[in-house]
C-alpha cells in the first residue's frame, strides 16, 4: 500500500524553535536615501559600521558599498556589505557588523537567504564574511555550526567589548560605575577640571590623532590607520550629526581627547587619546562621562567603550589591548564577547585558494600600493 506524501516538517533551530525562513535584496534607491533610519531600526538596533557615513568612507579605500536587504515574516533587516573583486577568484562580501538579527537561531535562514539571492543574480561572491553582534555561547556557536559557517580570525577590535547601561539616571548611573572609575570621575569633578566640546576643524582633528598615536605607542600594540582615514571618519560623523570631539586641556594644550557617536539608541567611545603626562587626576574619565551624559540627552540607552581583551583575558598583559582594557572596564564592570567573525563559503574550490594563498598575497599588495590596512 502507497505511503501518502507527507509535508516535511520545518526546520528547526537548536533550541527546537521553528527555524524562519528570510529572502535576500539589494536596497531600492528610496532606502537607501534613508539608510540610517531603516539600519537603526533592525532587531538590535543598527551599528555605526552600518551606516551612511560608514559607507562614504570605505567607499574612499577600496571597497564597493552595496546595500543589503533581509525579509522575512516577523521583520526586515537593513544591512551595509562591502565588496571587493579579486581576479580568477570573483568578490568577496564582508558584511561589516552584520547581519543584524534577532538572534542566533536566524543565522540559517540569513546563511540559504545568501546563497539563493548571489545564485539566482549571478553576483560571483566566493564567500561572505559575517561579524553580527551576537553573544558568545556554546548555542550561538552550535547555530554557526548548522548554517555550515566557518569560523575566522577577528576583524573589530570590539568583538569584546565594555558595555554600559545608560538608563538610569545620572546619579544611580555614576553608583554603578566601578569604584574605580567613579571615584576618578568624582576626583576630577571636586578640582575643577573642564571638558570642552570642539568644532572638527583641522587643527582640532591633528591634535586628536596626535594624542591618538601617542597612546597606542604607550598602552597598545595595534596599528593606527593613517591620519587622511581618520579625518575623512570624523567629518563623515560630525557632519550629520552623528559624532562629536572633546578634549580637556593643560597649558592650552590637549591633553586628553575623545571622539564619540551616536546611532540610533547607541553611543560609541570610537577614538581617543592622552598625553603620558598629565597633571589633573581624571581627566580622562571625565571626558567619557561628559560624554555619555551628552549622547543620553539625543536617546542613547547603551555606551560601547569599543574594544577590550576578551573577558578570559583581562589579566593577561601580554594582549595588545590590556592596558586600554584596564581603563574602559573601570565604567563597566563586566565584558561581553561577541561571536566575532565567520566565513561563508559559497564556492569551496575559491575558498579554498582565497584561504591558502590568495588573501595573504592581496593584503600585502595592498599594503605595498597603498600602505593602508586592508580591511
Amino acid at each position: 500500500m502507497a505511503v501518502p506524501n507527507r509535508p516535511e516538517a520545518p526546520a528547526r533551530s537548536t533550541n527546537g524553535e521553528d527555524l524562519r525562513e528570510f529572502t535576500a535584496r539589494f536596497a531600492s534607491a528610496e532606502e537607501i536615501a534613508d539608510w540610517d533610519r531603516h539600519v537603526t531600526a533592525n532587531p538590535n538596533g543598527g551599528n555605526l559600521l552600518q551606516s551612511e557615513a560608514f559607507a562614504q568612507v570605505k567607499g574612499q579605500y577600496g571597497w564597493k558599498p552595496l546595500h543589503l536587504v533581509y525579509e522575512t515574516a516577523d521583520y526586515s533587516s537593513y544591512n551595509l556589505v562591502l565588496e571587493k573583486s579579486f581576479p580568477l577568484l570573483g568578490k568577496l562580501w564582508y558584511m561589516i557588523k552584520g547581519p543584524d538579527v534577532a538572534g542566533a537561531e536566524d543565522i540559517p535562514g540569513i546563511a540559504a537567504a545568501n546563497r539563493e539571492f548571489v545564485s539566482r543574480a549571478k553576483l560571483g561572491v566566493f564567500a561572505v564574511k559575517v561579524e553580527p553582534d551576537i553573544v558568545d555561547s556554546p548555542e550561538a556557536r552550535a547555530e554557526f555550526g548548522r548554517a555550515g559557517l566557518v569560523k575566522t580570525f577577528n576583524l573589530q577590535p570590539n568583538d569584546s567589548t565594555a558595555l554600559l547601561d545608560v538608563t538610569p539616571d545620572e546619579k544611580q548611573l555614576l553608583r554603578t560605575l566601578h569604584s574605580r572609575g567613579r571615584n576618578a570621575v568624582r576626583r576630577a569633578l571636586r578640582e575643577g577640571v573642564e571638558v570642552r566640546n570642539v568644532e572638527g576643524t583641522e587643527e582640532n582633528f591633528r591634535a586628536m590623532y596626535a594624542l591618538m598615536t601617542n597612546t597606542v605607542e604607550a598602552k597598545a600594540n595595534v596599528q593606527v590607520r593613517e591620519y587622511d582615514y581618520y579625518r575623512q571618519f570624523w567629518t563623515a560623523f560630525i557632519s550629520r550629526g552623528q559624532g562629536r570631539l572633546l578634549f580637556v586641556y593643560e597649558d592650552g594644550v590637549p591633553s586628553v581627547g575623545a571622539f564619540v557617536i551616536n546611532y540610533g539608541r547607541k553611543g560609541t567611545y570610537k577614538d581617543g587619546g592622552s598625553l603620558q603626562r598629565r597633571n589633573q587626576y581624571g581627566d580622562s574619565h571625565l571626558v567619557q562621562w561628559t560624554a555619555i551624559n551628552q549622547l543620553k540627552e539625543l536617546g542613547i540607552t547603551e555606551y560601547d567603550f569599543c574594544g577590550t581583551p576578551p573577558s578570559d583575558r583581562l589579566k593577561d598583559t601580554s594582549h595588545p589591548h590590556h592596558g586600554l582594557g584596564l581603563f574602559k572596564t573601570s565604567f563597566s564592570k563586566t565584558v561581553t564577547d561577541f561571536v566575532g567573525c565567520y566565513d561563508q563559503v559559497l564556492s569551496p574550490v575559491r575558498y579554498k585558494a582565497w584561504t591558502l594563498a590568495g588573501e595573504k598575497v592581496f593584503r600585502q599588495l595592498y599594503w605595498r600600493r597603498h600602505r593602508q590596512q586592508f580591511y
